[in-house]
Order: structure tokens, then sequence, then C-alpha cells
């Protein structure tokens, strides 16, 4: 009995500390400063980049009105990525805005002449001895790819000195052919834009550059 009572008293001691704590208030726990004093804080970069599209929202948008009054013009092709940021780095300062774009066009590289390929390499060879043979000296068997175990002749940056080299072979009594190579490239473009009232002329800031054009077209 005694030990009945005992175990009521016990549980109701720890019902009642129990309810005093919870209702108790509890002293809060002293805030600590972000950062040791002197030292800047941390931002993250959601909040640095969120900062900044701000700042740029805040800024004034391309007037339509007065970007339809601006003159354009396109300027290429460059043939290479370096010549293009060349010359955006010398035009950027000069112009209102730029864009670039890139197209691919089909350019030469030069005029083959040769004698096509025979049946087996070692018949090749014997055209090759046969050529020798007769004072060519400039000829070379194709070893590899869609070309093999053709007798090159030589290629040349012009038609007119390809025509001539077919027509020495042909006298020998070969049949030489001649076809041109070409290549698929990319190019790049340069479209820059200025104010009406302002003179410029681009070819007085890229006069380096060969083979560049420039055409007006509509602004952007």
């Amino acid at each position: 009995m005694i030990t009945r009572i005992l175990f009521v008293l016990l549980l109701a001691a720890n019902i009642g500390m129990g309810a005093w704590l919870y209702v108790s208030s509890r002293a809060a726990a002293p805030t600590l400063p972000p950062a040791d004093p002197g030292v800047a804080p941390l931002v993250l970069l959601a909040e640095r980049d969120g900062a900044a599209s701000t700042a740029e929202l805040a800024s004034a948008p391309l007037d339509p009105a007065a970007a339809a009054r601006d003159r354009c013009t396109r300027i290429g092709p460059f043939p290479s990525q370096a010549d293009l940021r060349r010359a955006m780095n010398v035009l950027t300062p000069q112009v209102e805005r730029l864009q670039f774009r890139e197209s691919r066009t089909r350019q030469s590289r030069g005029f083959l002449v040769f004698l096509a390929a025979p049946a087996t390499r070692g018949e090749a060879l014997a055209v090759a001895r046969e050529l020798s043979a007769r004072g060519v000296r400039d000829y070379y068997v194709v070893t590899a790819g869609n070309q093999q175990n053709s007798i090159s002749l030589g290629l040349f940056r012009e038609r007119a000195n390809a025509e001539r080299r077919r027509a020495e072979i042909s006298t020998l009594g070969f049949a030489p052919e001649l076809t041109e190579r070409v290549e698929d490239l990319p190019v790049y473009w340069l479209d820059v834009a200025v104010r009406p009232e302002v003179t410029f002329d681009w070819r007085d800031h890229l006069p380096d550059f060969l083979g560049i054009e420039g055409e007006p077209i509509a602004c952007f």
C-alpha cells in the first residue's frame, strides 16, 4: 500500500514539474553577431545576382523609336573568331551598340590535278613509274582516304595554273582530271549601330582587315 502511494506521489511530482517547465518563460539565448568586427559578411550568389538584376531593370530600356533612327551596318565576313573579337574590341567604343552572328560558306581551297585511281595499288605504282620515265617528277600516289591509289599531280591556287598542268600531262598520253577542292567553313559578321548625327566610317577603324565589306541593314 505504501509503495503504491509513493508511486502516485512521484508521478504527480513529475507531472507538476513538466507543467511548470512548459509554462515558465525561458531566458532568450544570446544573439551572436553574423561576423567578427571588421570582417565583411558573406553574400550568397543568388543574393548578389538578384541585386545585379534589379540594378539592370532600374536602368532605362532601349527606346525603339530612337533605335529605329540609328544607322546600322553589317560588316564582314570575318574568317575567324579571333578576327571578329579584334574588330569588336576596336569598334565597341565607337558605336552605340553591336551584335555578331555566324554563318557558313563554301570556300575554294584550290584546284587539284590528278589521275584516277586504278583497281590496285600495284597498278597505281606502275602508272607512277611510267610518269617518272616520261620526265614527270611532281606527283604523289595517295596512300589512304577516299582518293586512295589516285595519283596527285599538284594542287594549285589558280585555276589557270591547274589547266596548264593538266594540258602538260595530257600531251604525254595520260588522262588527268581537274577538280576544285571546296570546304564548308564558318564565317562571322558584325552588326553595328550609330546615332544618325554621328559621323562614323568603320573603314577608318579597321584598315588592316582585307576582304571585309559593309552593307546597310535594318536596325536591331
